[in-house]
Protein backbone atom coordinates (compact mmCIF):
# COMPACT_ATOMS: atom_id res chain seq x y z
CA UNK A 1 0.00 0.00 0.00
CA UNK A 2 2.69 2.16 0.26
CA UNK A 3 3.92 1.93 -2.80
CA UNK A 4 0.55 3.07 -4.21
CA UNK A 5 0.94 6.29 -2.08
CA UNK A 6 4.07 7.51 -3.17
CA UNK A 7 2.82 6.86 -7.06
CA UNK A 8 -0.03 9.12 -5.97
CA UNK A 9 2.32 11.78 -4.64
CA UNK A 10 4.54 11.74 -7.67
CA UNK A 11 1.39 12.06 -9.72
CA UNK A 12 0.24 15.22 -7.89
CA UNK A 13 3.46 16.37 -7.66
CA UNK A 14 3.59 16.76 -11.17
CA UNK A 15 0.23 18.50 -11.61
CA UNK A 16 1.27 21.46 -9.01
CA UNK A 17 4.43 21.69 -10.63
CA UNK A 18 2.53 22.61 -13.98
CA UNK A 19 -0.14 24.39 -12.38
CA UNK A 20 2.70 27.02 -11.16
CA UNK A 21 4.00 26.77 -14.75
CA UNK A 22 0.82 27.61 -16.33
CA UNK A 23 0.21 30.04 -13.26
CA UNK A 24 3.20 31.88 -14.29
CA UNK A 25 2.26 32.02 -18.17
CA UNK A 26 -0.97 33.49 -17.46
CA UNK A 27 0.65 36.53 -14.97
CA UNK A 28 2.84 37.08 -17.93
CA UNK A 29 -0.43 37.30 -21.04
CA UNK A 30 0.23 40.98 -21.49
CA UNK A 31 4.22 40.89 -21.40
CA UNK A 32 5.59 42.00 -24.76
CA UNK A 33 7.88 38.97 -25.96
CA UNK A 34 7.34 37.02 -23.59
CA UNK A 35 7.42 33.11 -24.57
CA UNK A 36 5.10 30.80 -22.60
CA UNK A 37 6.77 27.91 -21.10
CA UNK A 38 5.97 24.51 -21.24
CA UNK A 39 6.19 21.82 -18.39
CA UNK A 40 7.90 18.17 -18.92
CA UNK A 41 7.53 14.85 -16.80
CA UNK A 42 7.70 11.35 -18.05
CA UNK A 43 6.94 7.80 -16.50
CA UNK A 44 9.82 6.23 -14.57
CA UNK A 45 9.35 2.71 -13.75
CA UNK A 46 9.64 1.64 -10.28
CA UNK A 47 12.46 -0.69 -9.48
CA UNK A 48 11.96 -3.53 -7.40
CA UNK A 49 10.57 -7.00 -6.79
CA UNK A 50 7.11 -8.19 -8.05
CA UNK A 51 5.06 -7.25 -11.21
CA UNK A 52 6.73 -4.38 -13.05
CA UNK A 53 3.41 -2.25 -13.58
CA UNK A 54 4.55 0.85 -11.02
CA UNK A 55 5.53 4.10 -12.32
CA UNK A 56 6.41 7.54 -10.86
CA UNK A 57 6.53 11.28 -12.61
CA UNK A 58 10.12 12.45 -13.44
CA UNK A 59 10.25 15.81 -13.75
CA UNK A 60 12.10 17.40 -16.42
CA UNK A 61 13.71 20.99 -17.24
CA UNK A 62 10.60 23.31 -18.65
CA UNK A 63 11.04 24.08 -22.46
CA UNK A 64 9.39 27.15 -24.43
CA UNK A 65 7.31 27.34 -26.70
CA UNK A 66 8.43 29.45 -29.33
CA UNK A 67 5.34 30.38 -31.86
CA UNK A 68 5.32 33.64 -32.60
CA UNK A 69 2.77 36.44 -31.10
CA UNK A 70 1.40 38.79 -33.21
CA UNK A 71 2.80 42.22 -33.73
CA UNK A 72 1.44 45.61 -32.54
CA UNK A 73 2.06 49.00 -34.57
CA UNK A 74 2.84 51.30 -31.62
CA UNK A 75 4.70 54.03 -33.82
CA UNK A 76 7.67 55.08 -31.03
CA UNK A 77 10.99 55.17 -33.02
CA UNK A 78 12.32 52.48 -30.33
CA UNK A 79 10.19 49.93 -30.07
CA UNK A 80 11.12 46.66 -32.95
CA UNK A 81 9.83 43.23 -33.15
CA UNK A 82 11.48 40.30 -34.67
CA UNK A 83 9.62 39.12 -37.89
CA UNK A 84 9.20 35.44 -37.72
CA UNK A 85 11.77 33.57 -35.99
CA UNK A 86 14.76 34.96 -34.33
CA UNK A 87 15.92 37.20 -30.93
CA UNK A 88 17.70 40.37 -29.69
CA UNK A 89 20.72 39.90 -27.71
CA UNK A 90 21.73 41.61 -24.49
CA UNK A 91 24.60 41.26 -22.01
CA UNK A 92 23.44 39.40 -19.16
CA UNK A 93 26.29 39.01 -15.96
CA UNK A 94 29.60 37.94 -18.10
CA UNK A 95 28.23 37.00 -21.11
CA UNK A 96 24.43 37.56 -23.49
CA UNK A 97 21.02 36.44 -23.12
CA UNK A 98 18.38 36.13 -25.72
CA UNK A 99 14.75 37.99 -26.02
CA UNK A 100 11.83 38.64 -28.31
CA UNK A 101 11.01 41.76 -26.35
CA UNK A 102 12.02 45.02 -28.02
CA UNK A 103 10.99 47.95 -26.12
CA UNK A 104 14.18 49.59 -25.92
CA UNK A 105 15.51 52.93 -24.77
CA UNK A 106 18.59 54.74 -24.55
CA UNK A 107 20.30 56.07 -21.69
CA UNK A 108 22.14 59.72 -20.76
CA UNK A 109 25.53 58.39 -22.36
CA UNK A 110 23.54 56.84 -25.57
CA UNK A 111 23.45 53.14 -24.64
CA UNK A 112 20.68 51.37 -25.93
CA UNK A 113 19.29 49.19 -23.31
CA UNK A 114 16.42 46.77 -22.40
CA UNK A 115 14.77 47.09 -19.21
CA UNK A 116 18.23 48.05 -18.12
CA UNK A 117 20.23 45.78 -19.60
CA UNK A 118 22.70 46.62 -23.38
CA UNK A 119 21.67 45.68 -26.11
CA UNK A 120 24.08 44.05 -28.56
CA UNK A 121 25.22 45.00 -31.99
CA UNK A 122 28.02 43.87 -34.11
CA UNK A 123 30.89 44.57 -31.85
CA UNK A 124 29.19 44.89 -28.84
CA UNK A 125 27.12 46.82 -26.67
CA UNK A 126 25.16 49.85 -28.70
CA UNK A 127 25.63 53.24 -28.49
CA UNK A 128 24.28 55.83 -29.96
CA UNK A 129 25.48 59.83 -31.06
CA UNK A 130 23.13 62.34 -30.19
CA UNK A 131 20.58 62.17 -32.62
CA UNK A 132 17.25 64.01 -33.99
CA UNK A 133 15.22 60.47 -34.85
CA UNK A 134 16.03 57.12 -34.94
CA UNK A 135 14.69 54.11 -37.10
CA UNK A 136 15.77 50.37 -37.96
CA UNK A 137 16.44 48.71 -40.73
CA UNK A 138 14.60 45.04 -41.98
CA UNK A 139 17.97 43.82 -41.45
CA UNK A 140 18.70 45.58 -38.03
CA UNK A 141 20.46 48.42 -39.13
CA UNK A 142 20.24 51.04 -37.36
CA UNK A 143 20.48 54.76 -38.54
CA UNK A 144 19.78 58.47 -36.96
CA UNK A 145 19.96 61.73 -38.23
CA UNK A 146 22.35 63.30 -36.12
CA UNK A 147 21.32 66.48 -33.40
CA UNK A 148 23.17 68.66 -35.61
CA UNK A 149 20.94 67.86 -39.09
CA UNK A 150 22.01 66.81 -42.12
CA UNK A 151 21.43 62.96 -43.94
CA UNK A 152 20.63 60.19 -42.40
CA UNK A 153 23.76 57.58 -40.98
CA UNK A 154 24.14 53.99 -40.20
CA UNK A 155 25.47 53.69 -37.04
CA UNK A 156 25.54 50.40 -35.63
CA UNK A 157 23.28 46.73 -36.50
CA UNK A 158 21.64 44.95 -34.01
CA UNK A 159 22.80 41.44 -32.97
CA UNK A 160 19.97 39.37 -33.82
CA UNK A 161 20.17 35.19 -33.70
CA UNK A 162 18.28 32.23 -34.53
CA UNK A 163 18.89 29.05 -32.40
CA UNK A 164 17.35 25.74 -32.45
CA UNK A 165 14.52 26.18 -29.98
CA UNK A 166 15.47 23.14 -28.31
CA UNK A 167 19.07 24.29 -27.26
CA UNK A 168 17.37 27.13 -25.76
CA UNK A 169 16.28 27.55 -21.75
CA UNK A 170 15.16 30.44 -19.49
CA UNK A 171 17.21 31.69 -16.56
CA UNK A 172 16.04 33.05 -13.41
CA UNK A 173 15.10 36.34 -14.89
CA UNK A 174 13.25 34.88 -17.56
CA UNK A 175 15.59 35.69 -20.37
CA UNK A 176 16.60 33.00 -22.60
CA UNK A 177 20.13 31.67 -22.85
CA UNK A 178 21.80 28.56 -24.77
CA UNK A 179 21.95 25.44 -23.03
CA UNK A 180 25.63 25.15 -23.34
CA UNK A 181 26.45 28.20 -22.09
CA UNK A 182 28.38 30.12 -25.09
CA UNK A 183 27.36 33.23 -27.10
CA UNK A 184 25.29 32.43 -30.18
CA UNK A 185 26.53 34.08 -33.37
CA UNK A 186 24.24 36.65 -35.48
CA UNK A 187 22.19 35.01 -38.25
CA UNK A 188 21.60 37.54 -40.95
CA UNK A 189 18.37 35.95 -42.40
CA UNK A 190 16.16 37.16 -39.25
CA UNK A 191 14.07 40.55 -39.63
CA UNK A 192 12.62 43.29 -37.70
CA UNK A 193 10.02 45.78 -37.98
CA UNK A 194 10.85 49.03 -36.30
CA UNK A 195 7.86 50.79 -34.73
CA UNK A 196 6.33 47.66 -33.73
CA UNK A 197 5.94 45.38 -30.33
CA UNK A 198 5.34 41.59 -30.38
CA UNK A 199 3.02 40.10 -27.96
CA UNK A 200 2.92 37.58 -26.08
CA UNK A 201 2.47 34.15 -27.57
CA UNK A 202 0.63 32.70 -24.32
CA UNK A 203 -2.79 32.15 -24.79
CA UNK A 204 -5.01 32.96 -22.06
CA UNK A 205 -8.03 30.43 -23.09
CA UNK A 206 -5.47 27.42 -23.50
CA UNK A 207 -3.96 28.23 -20.34
CA UNK A 208 -7.65 28.55 -18.19
CA UNK A 209 -8.36 25.00 -19.97
CA UNK A 210 -5.18 23.03 -18.97
CA UNK A 211 -5.14 24.20 -15.49
CA UNK A 212 -9.49 23.10 -14.92
CA UNK A 213 -7.85 19.72 -15.92
CA UNK A 214 -4.73 20.02 -13.71
CA UNK A 215 -7.17 20.92 -10.81
CA UNK A 216 -9.35 17.70 -11.82
CA UNK A 217 -5.95 15.43 -11.71
CA UNK A 218 -5.05 16.90 -8.87
CA UNK A 219 -7.95 16.00 -6.61
CA UNK A 220 -8.19 12.59 -8.49
CA UNK A 221 -4.99 11.88 -6.92
CA UNK A 222 -5.69 13.29 -3.41
CA UNK A 223 -8.97 10.65 -3.86
CA UNK A 224 -6.75 8.21 -4.25
CA UNK A 225 -4.32 8.71 -1.96
CA UNK A 226 -6.60 8.60 0.72
CA UNK A 227 -7.68 5.07 -0.77
CA UNK A 228 -4.39 3.74 -0.32
CA UNK A 229 -4.23 4.94 3.34
CA UNK A 230 -7.45 3.85 4.18
CA UNK A 231 -6.70 0.36 2.58
CA UNK A 232 -2.77 0.62 4.53
CA UNK A 233 -4.85 1.17 8.03
CA UNK A 234 -6.94 -1.79 7.27
CA UNK A 235 -4.24 -3.99 6.68
CA UNK A 236 -2.36 -2.94 10.20
CA UNK A 237 -6.02 -3.82 11.87
CA UNK A 238 -6.27 -6.81 10.49
CA UNK A 239 -2.34 -8.17 11.61
CA UNK A 240 -2.81 -6.81 14.70
CA UNK A 241 -6.28 -8.58 15.43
Amino acid sequence: MDALIYTAMSAADRALHAQQVHANNLANVETAGFRADMEQAQAQQVAGYGYDSRHLALLQANTVNTASGTLVQTGRDLDVAVSGQGYFAVAYGGGEAYTRAGTFAVDGDGALTLNGRAVMGDGGPIVLPPYQSVSFGQDGMISIVPAAGGEPQTVDRLKLVNPPAASMQKNEAGLLVSRSGQRLDADDSVQVKGGYLERSNVSAVEEMLQTMSLNRDFEMQMRLFKAADGMADSGNRLIRS
